[in-house]
């Protein structure tokens, strides 16, 4: 994949992320902030901003949004990765939310 290729896709994503963000925002803000991990006051930006905005922000060279899972545990738990293998996937997956939650929470 070439420079331009990769600066495509980053713009795609930032304007598919940003527009499923604004639907979800205006549709329900509290799960919105839960499920997008973000401040009351980058929801209201967000759900504010015009499509030319939207369309702006997006064409930036950086992506706009990032992994929440982001140590090794949180990973092992999503992927089903445990040192006990027999466990549960359902369990698995409540314990990564869990543990993402309350990332989230301590960035709030």
């Amino acid at each position: 994949m070439n420079n331009e290729q990769l600066m495509n896709e980053i713009r795609e994503a930032n304007l598919t992320y940003l527009m499923l963000a604004q639907r979800m925002i205006r549709d329900d803000p509290a799960q919105a902030l839960y499920r997008l991990g973000i401040s009351e006051e980058v929801a209201e930006l967000i759900s504010n901003i015009s499509s030319g905005q939207l369309l702006k922000i997006a064409s930036g060279s950086v992506l706009l949004c990032h992994m929440r899972a982001v140590d090794e545990a949180v990973w092992s738990l999503l992927s089903n990765q445990t040192a006990n293998s027999a466990s549960n996937p359902v369990t698995s997956r409540l314990q990564a939310n869990i543990v993402m939650s309350g990332q989230f929470a301590q960035s709030l």
